[in-house]
């Protein structure tokens, strides 16, 4: 299937971002501290499904980000045998973890050779995501990806799914939805959210990648909705009718 679109937005944790990879660094670093000899791949495996779903939460503007994540290391490390952090020794966790977490910010392999692609099409794009505007533009900036952070949780006080997100961004890109393809890797938050919006919907379904499992009928339905399912960026330029 090939789409016809104007313009492009893009994710940008583990779409453009390796970010799995630096929370896995970051938790392997703040867990020597404070866990004993944890498993890093279990350590980034719970961390992301985020049973509990706070950040989900904070995404939906009911709570901030230190108090989603707060609960989540709390949570973490019930399970894996470490201290509960009253707010001074979170505050203390939180500084070791913010510095492994940028030491670990790395582009995908994939992601500068399809902007190039989008570059050399003269095909605009931006980058719509739940964390906030000032982070993602230093992630972005420190994996040089020449990308404008064109919307973030903080812009309206909550993120993806809400339409209204899809829409502003497609707004401050200069296009109407339907002209706009969104590129994602959370099924939900993403891929659905994208084509509940009206937007063409690209689900970027890296192998191994889900924080939690997508079920085959739920797949199913959304790609007879119309959702686009790539395996890596390399394959959206042709998706995209660019060759």
């Amino acid at each position: 299937m090939t789409l016809a679109i104007r313009a492009v937005l893009f994710d940008v944790d583990d779409t453009l971002v390796d970010t799995r990879g630096a929370f896995r660094h970051a938790l392997a670093a703040a867990g020597a501290d404070y866990l004993d000899a944890p498993d890093p791949e279990e350590l980034v495996r719970v961390w992301r499904a985020d049973a509990g779903g706070w950040y989900r939460a904070h995404t939906r503007g009911e709570m901030t980000h230190r108090e989603q994540r707060h609960r989540r290391v709390n949570e973490l490390h019930a399970l894996f045998g470490g201290p509960r952090l009253d707010d001074e020794a979170y505050a203390t966790w939180s500084v070791r973890f913010d510095r492994h977490f940028r030491d670990g910010w790395a582009a995908h392999d994939d992601a500068a050779g399809a902007l190039g692609a989008l570059d050399l099409a003269d095909l605009p794009y931006g980058a719509l995501s739940n964390a906030d505007v000032a982070v993602q533009e230093a992630k972005l900036d420190a994996c040089g990806l020449d990308v404008r952070m064109l919307v973030g949780v903080d812009t309206l006080g909550f993120g993806k799914p809400d339409p209204r997100v899809f829409h502003l961004a497609c707004e401050l890109l200069g296009f109407e939805p339907g002209e706009v393809a969104y590129v994602g890797d959370e099924f939900d938050a993403d891929a659905v959210g994208a084509l509940d919006a009206g937007l063409a919907s690209v689900w970027l379904d890296r192998p191994g990648h889900h924080p939690r499992p997508v079920a085959p009928e739920d797949v199913a339905t959304a790609t007879a909705r119309g959702v686009v399912r790539i395996s890596t960026l390399a394959e959206l330029p042709e998706r995209l009718g660019l060759g």
